[in-house]
């Protein structure tokens, strides 16, 4: 009876095997070890930056924390942020040319005046301590008490308002159109006249450009160099406490509607002002008397004296009031001192 033929494996072709996925793993080993090494000590050519702008596109490190990292804006128009950029400078916005939104807010000192009210045209003072603008496309409302849906509609209010640019509709599309240069940048864009709606879209969409990474973006992102051990102390001191019940999301903040003195009276022994009933003034509702939109505190290091009446002069003194108003505690001075210093990690730089 024949023996059946039993199949021995080819040893050779095993071996030839193993030495190619052998040499394909020392391959990639050795590209990685090449990508480590000129990205740890640097280079002036474009591996660094390739490294740097791809990690950007990397899943999220730290998906478990409550503050999101700023997503780098994108489709933005180009030619809309140009032009928004020129009439967010541009003074002819007011009734007689002297007052335009970077007035009060001034890009190169974290995008407010640093007053504890702005004075517009005339010399008309305010009555509420001026937001910053940037990062506000991150926000879910506009202005303290929320009134404005949205940055188009945002950037209506201080051109119409008496006590800020006092200007109206009618007077500024006559300069706009009176401009060659301006009326040409509104007809390549749009195609026609100069229109309320379109500087409100142009101004809006320069302002959504206005976007700060900052170092705590990098910590978010998996940079454990990126944070000292006592930042990320004051971090976990911010959540520990309650800060971040109020102050999460991408701008820390920003997101939520919240009564000013949630322990504690805010306003006991004060004289109270129209602007100090907040959220009241839009809805006319009693439990809305002191609620304001929660501010956003990147670049929070920046954009002193604090909250709407400007009561706190440094962010040693913010900290405290919130710490006894919001949350009921008298914080001891080293940790306001730690959270101050986690609160400079969200200083950022404008792309």
């Amino acid at each position: 009876m024949p023996l059946r033929h039993i199949h021995r494996p080819d040893r050779a072709a095993a071996w030839k095997k193993a030495l190619l996925y052998g040499l394909a793993a020392l391959t990639v080993f050795a590209a990685c070890f090449i990508v480590y090494f000129f990205y740890s000590w640097g280079t002036d050519g474009d591996l660094k930056e390739f490294v740097d702008n791809s990690a950007q596109l990397t899943s999220l490190a730290r998906p478990d924390e409550p503050i999101l990292p700023i997503a780098i804006p994108t489709g933005l128009d180009t030619q809309k942020v140009a032009l928004g950029q020129i009439l967010f400078r541009d003074t002819r916005l007011s009734r007689n040319n002297t007052v335009s939104c970077a007035t009060c807010h001034d890009l190169a000192r974290g995008g407010v005046d640093h007053l504890p009210r702005s004075f517009g045209v005339d010399g008309a003072e305010g009555d509420i301590n001026t937001p910053t603008v940037y990062n506000s496309s991150f926000n879910f409302r506009q202005f303290w008490d929320g009134r404005a849906a949205s940055l188009e509609e945002q950037a209506e209010g201080p051109i119409l308002n008496p006590v800020e640019m006092a200007s109206s509709w009618e007077h500024v599309v006559s300069v706009l159109e009176e401009d060659p240069q301006i009326r040409a940048r509104f007809r390549a864009i749009y195609g026609g006249a100069v229109t309320p709606v379109r500087v409100m879209e142009v101004i809006a969409e320069f302002e959504r450009s206005l976007v700060t990474p900052s170092r705590f973006d990098r910590w978010l992102k998996g940079d454990e160099r990126a944070l000292s051990d006592k930042e990320l102390e004051g971090y976990r001191l911010f959540k520990r406490h309650g800060c971040i019940a109020c102050h999460q999301g991408v701008n820390v903040g920003g997101n939520i509607f919240q009564k000013f003195g949630v322990m504690l009276d805010y306003f006991a022994g004060k004289t109270v002002t129209r602007a100090d009933l907040g959220r009241f003034n839009v809805t006319g509702r009693e439990e809305d008397k002191y609620v304001f939109k929660v501010p956003g505190l990147r670049n929070i290091a920046l954009t002193a004296p604090y909250f709407h009446d400007a009561s706190a002069q440094n962010l040693h003194e913010a900290v405290a009031i919130m710490g006894r108003y919001q949350l009921g505690l008298d914080l001891p001075s080293e940790e306001v001192q730690l959270i101050v210093l986690f609160l400079t990690t969200l200083t950022g730089e404008q792309l």
